[in-house]
């Protein structure tokens, strides 16, 4: 994982409606938060885009974009917003750049991590978040992230 204090690195993909992304396009403009998460329709990742989805507003209240990562294609993602009505936009990172980029590694260095990173205006990391088990946790703490940033 990379430490709090470092650029984030760049991230481009396809999200799940097949538009392009490019973090760097919000940089200046807003925070984002990128949360990584191992498979579409898995009973932990399901768990984390419902809770995601369920406290949108307290994330996009606070001006920050939040996108959630995994390596599942444009077509897997679309059909996982569908089924649990997410708000959240997911970037498919089919070949794995994105998570190799933020070393978004699972536990022992085994396949992907259950991981966020809450980045500033500027594009510095600011917050890393890891609940690989306390899946509920992700959310009061990118809120509490969010709030400790500077104001705009």
């Amino acid at each position: 994982m990379l430490p709090v204090g470092s650029p984030a690195p760049e991230v481009t993909g396809e999200l799940d409606d097949s538009t392009p992304f490019r973090l760097s396009n919000f940089r200046g403009k807003q925070a984002v938060v990128l949360y990584f998460y191992p498979k579409d329709f898995t009973g932990g990742c399901t768990r984390q885009a419902c809770s995601f989805r369920d406290n949108f507003g307290e994330i996009t209240r606070r001006g920050a974009l939040l996108v959630g990562i995994s390596s599942d294609d444009t077509g897997s993602h679309a059909a996982f917003r569908d089924k649990h009505h997410l708000p959240v936009p997911l970037l498919a990172d089919v070949g794995g750049a994105a998570f190799a980029a933020y070393g978004a590694k699972g536990p022992f260095g085994l396949g992907k991590a259950r991981v966020t990173y809450v980045i500033d205006r500027e594009g510095i990391i600011r917050a890393v978040i890891r609940h690989d088990l306390r899946i509920g946790q992700h959310v009061p703490d990118v809120v509490a992230a969010l709030d400790a940033l500077p104001a705009a």
